[in-house]
């Protein structure tokens, strides 16, 4: 009896033991659950028991300086669907696509494959307007949700495009503004949380948490939207008209805070659509065979039109380089605007023959007149005269050795000679702007430097910061750098600019009324002797009390002209114009300007003959009658119109008496010439261009005319013609 009992015995402390092991496992493996990996197990259970949706938020809206919307959000939805509750339930994929296919403007094959998937959620079609979603709405399918989302909009299309930049898939900046200030505009994302079954499907009694998304903070720029209209369209002219290959830059500023009144690129994009390429490009792509060279090629064009050349490229600025070299030798007290030069036409400069613009040289004269002619070898020895330490501390000084801190992203910064290679040649080609590279930005920077007594300001972009009840939050105040050169000087500089638009090789970006000081700047691309050029023209005014600079940069015309006083003065006396009048400021007119105004044809249709004539006359025009009537019937040109003295008013006083005229070709004619002519074809003749200077010489020619050559017109019909001056550089 004794050994059964124990044998009992054994057999029940085992399994008490078995029961004990197994208790404490479990135990164990409890508080591993509950305890070490409860927040795992948490989070897992949250995520099969509910469906968590984010709500877009809207990005800040960007605006000029007035407030103008340049980009802002508006309300979309983004479809989306579960596969697996679409697959659990049973439900036709193939009818479902269709469905969808036909609503969306997508392939059915497409949406079939998103929906095979073996997942919870996928992305069909983001930021759908709302009248698409409410027809996917009135579908009810199965497992198809539509989740409240935002889209990036710009009224403009293509306007101000490398200056705001655009949005990514996931309403992320990319690139301009909306990148370097994605942190303030981006905003908070909401969310909606929705309770699920077992069987991946939303509860019937459902109840949703909705966390309200926060919009992002409102951004207001320097910009202003019409001069930026400005810039845009007569940029756009140039660009065109010139064939320039390698793009064109333009920046207008204001030279008294540093701030960017209009900065613009060509070729542009639509922002609206930022990763379509042209036409002609996507031929070229289409045709490369190898995938990955296409992706390559495509993902190159697309960074190349994205580019904002007036920030990020660099060139060497020719001679309107001049300024900063006069200035150095100015401040330093090594020349006066008196002090004498002679050019022979070149200059050698140990063994390397320098020639000037003007082959025939400018003989004597002095360094007033050496800015006015742009002349190569006299600012060569303003250059050696200031000597190679000094302008290399004036060039950094100027701020062309680091960046602006501007606020778009990418800025370059300028290059100078490393010490090894910076010998007397590299200062003489350096005092006319060959050698070292700058960027447009630095440029136009420096040179406000000079319009504004010397102080160099750092140029921004972003006005200030603002909520959405007009709050502002963070503000940006005009910051001077440092003062570069004195006061004197930069009147001194000023002086000399403003003649040299009056009376030099600047007279193509000459405004009647108003005092224009700027420079020509013409260099030619590495390597020398490839016939590529970059053309650009700087300018500021009022010369005397400076309001606003511009700068304009077409890089490789192709259309024959290729000087900057000749193609791009004109394009910045068109912006500066448009915005001085603009801005309000008033014409201060020379005496001789005074003689050569236009003025407002009278209206004199109802008069009797005598009291016409008494009225034309008095306004200085002169009238030629047709017809027996006593009483005016119609007149040409219309009331209104602006027209120089002595421009001839034809007077009608009987009906269709008129007589069609051809407008003759006055291409290259001088202003004499194309008077002459005009008023041989019984036309009048409105000056534009550096024709309005009042100067009249062999040297400023006719370039464009409106009406066209061949035109027919009324007899007395105004002809528009634009003047160049020739000997630019």
């Amino acid at each position: 009896m004794s050994v059964p009992k124990r044998k009992l015995r054994i057999r029940i402390l085992s399994t008490f033991l078995a029961f004990a092991a197994i208790l404490t496992l479990l135990g164990v493996r409890l508080v591993f659950l509950q305890v070490i990996q409860s927040g795992e197990l948490q989070k897992k259970a949250v995520e099969q028991q509910t469906r968590d949706s984010m709500v877009a938020s809207h990005r800040g809206t960007i605006y000029d300086r007035n407030h103008k919307t340049m980009a802002q959000s508006s309300t979309a939805q983004t479809i989306t669907a579960n596969p697996n509750e679409i697959q659990k339930a049973k439900k036709d994929i193939d009818e479902i696509s269709v469905k969808l296919a036909t609503v969306l403007d997508m392939e059915a094959s497409e949406i079939r494959a998103l929906l095979e998937k073996q997942t919870n959620h996928v992305t069909i079609k983001r930021r759908v307007e709302d009248d698409v979603a409410a027809a996917v709405r009135a579908l009810e399918l199965t497992g198809v949700y539509l989740q409240e989302d935002a889209k990036r909009y710009y009224p403009y299309g293509n306007f101000a495009s490398h200056v705001l930049g655009f949005v990514g898939n996931d309403n992320q900046g990319l690139g301009g503004i909306e990148a370097l200030y994605e942190e303030h505009l981006k905003g908070v994302p909401g969310r909606v949380i929705a309770l699920k079954n077992a069987l991946d499907t939303d509860m019937p009694f459902k109840e949703e948490k909705h966390i309200d998304p926060k919009n992002g903070t409102n951004v207001v720029l320097t910009i202003d939207e019409v001069i930026q209209h400005f810039a845009e369209k007569h940029l756009e002219t140039a660009y065109y008209e010139e064939k320039v290959q390698a793009g064109a830059a333009a920046i207008v500023t204001d030279v008294k805070t540093g701030e960017i009144l209009a900065m613009v690129t060509k070729p542009d994009y639509d922002l609206n659509a930022p990763f379509v390429l042209s036409e002609e490009i996507e031929e070229e792509i289409s045709s490369i065979t190898d995938e990955s060279e296409r992706a390559t090629a495509r993902s190159n064009a697309l960074q190349k039109m994205w580019r904002n050349k007036a920030v990020v490229d660099s060139y060497e600025p020719g001679s309107c380089f001049k300024i900063i070299t006069g200035c150095m030798a100015l401040e330093e007290g090594l020349i006066t605007p008196e002090t004498p030069f002679f050019c022979s036409g070149s200059k050698t400069v140990e063994n390397r023959t320098i020639n000037c613009s003007h082959h025939d040289g400018h003989g004597a004269q002095t360094f007033a007149d050496a800015v006015k002619n742009s002349c190569n070898p006299a600012f060569i020895d303003v250059g050696l005269l200031v000597g190679k330490e000094k302008f290399k501390e004036y060039y950094k000084a100027f701020g062309f050795m680091d960046t602006t801190g501007f606020d778009l992203p990418g800025e370059a910064k300028g290059v100078f000679y490393s010490d090894e290679n910076y010998n007397t040649v590299e200062l003489a080609t350096a005092s006319f702007g060959q050698g070292p590279v700058v960027t447009p930005l630095q440029l136009m920077t420096a040179v406000g430097a000079v319009a504004n007594g010397g102080k160099l300001m750092k140029p921004y972009i972003v006005k200030e910061l603002v909520d959405n009840d007009g709050n502002v939050i963070k503000q940006t105040e005009p910051t001077v750098v440092r003062q570069v050169i004195s006061q004197k000087t930069s009147e001194q500089m000023c002086a000399m600019l403003e003649n040299t638009v009056t009376n030099g090789t600047g007279q193509n970006a000459y405004i009647k009324g108003y005092r224009v000081a700027g420079k020509t700047g013409t260099s030619e691309k590495i390597p020398r002797g490839n016939g590529k050029y970059i053309s650009s023209f700087i300018a500021f005014a009022p010369a005397n009390d400076p309001k606003i600079a511009c700068l304009v940069v077409l890089d490789e015309p192709s259309n024959g002209q290729y000087y900057g006083g000749a193609i791009a003065a004109p394009v910045v006396a068109k912006i500066m114009e448009d915005t001085l009048h603009y801005m309000g400021i008033t014409p201060q007119y020379t005496e001789e300007e005074k003689q050569n105004l236009d003025f407002y044809v009278p209206d004199v249709k109802g008069l009797s003959t005598t009291n016409a004539i008494k009225s034309l006359t008095s306004e200085g025009f002169k009238y030629r009658i047709v017809g027996e009537g006593e009483t005016v019937k119609s007149q040409t040109p219309k009331a209104g119109s602006l027209l120089p003295t002595n421009s001839v008013i034809i007077v009608y006083t009987e009906d269709n008496l008129s007589q069609k005229v051809t407008v003759p070709d006055l291409t290259g004619l001088s202003i004499s010439d194309a008077q002459l002519r005009l008023a041989e074809n019984n036309l009048n003749m409105a000056i534009t261009g550096a024709g309005s200077t009042g100067h009249s010489s062999n040297l400023t020619v006719a370039n464009s005319q409106i009406p066209a050559a061949g035109s027919e017109v009324n007899e007395g019909s105004i002809v528009e013609v634009e003047f160049r001056y020739l000997d630019v550089d």
